[in-house]
């Protein structure tokens, strides 16, 4: 097994200390970062995910994998920076005001970041200002809005209005999750895509930017 595919296969067994050893054994073998990235990290990330929206793996799993994926990217980000690795584009993300749940929210951006996505994470309790805002300073095309309380779901329509207010409808797509939420509920507010899962959250984050 060559070593890019040895870092793969730990990561998803979710050794941090074999990714990183392995990562540093690669970059010292003259691999380069970028091919390091995308032959070991994302591709073992990508499994990890694909396994996940398979039911074959759980979220303790997915959170071991990205501890590993983590490790490795310590030991990469100094040399990815020399050498401007683009991402695949930037993803804000955040739990809408007066929701503190964020379980959810961090297993998508654990998958944005796994296969690639630079994630710029809000946390919890977020204003749709605070949304548009940091979306506009980062240059960032996706909104991520992710809430547990049927309470706290309006604020999901108050970003996706604030966008419309200033012109920046299409220009900054809206994906809206969680448990409550449904494609439905999506389609009422004018969201542009609606997550079910962490994984088909991801894979709606792609959509959306391919249409960019």
């Amino acid at each position: 097994m060559d070593i890019l595919a040895q870092i793969a296969d730990q990561l998803q067994c979710g050794d941090e200390d074999q990714v990183a050893q392995l990562t540093q054994q690669a970059i010292q073998d003259r691999i380069g970062p970028k091919t390091i990235l995308d032959d070991g990290l994302i591709a073992g990330m990508t499994m990890v995910g694909e396994q996940f929206k398979a039911h074959e793996i759980f979220l303790p799993e997915v959170l071991m994998a990205a501890k590993a994926m983590y490790a490795g990217m310590d030991k990469l980000k100094p040399l990815l920076a020399q050498e401007g690795v683009p991402s695949l584009g930037k993803v804000v993300l955040g739990t809408v005001q007066g929701d503190l749940h964020d379980i959810g929210k961090n297993l998508v951006g654990i998958l944005l970041r796994g296969v690639g996505f630079e994630v710029i994470d809000l946390g919890n309790d977020v204003t749709p200002e605070r949304f548009v805002q940091t979306a506009i300073e980062q240059n960032a095309p996706v909104i991520g809005m992710s809430a547990l309380l049927t309470t706290t779901m309006p604020v999901m329509a108050g970003v996706v209005n604030l966008l419309k207010e200033q012109g920046l409808a299409g220009k900054i797509k809206t994906l809206v999750g969680g448990a409550p939420v449904s494609s439905k509920f999506a389609r009422q507010i004018g969201a542009d895509a609606h997550g079910f899962d962490a994984a088909n959250a991801v894979d709606r984050v792609k959509a959306l930017l391919s249409e960019n």
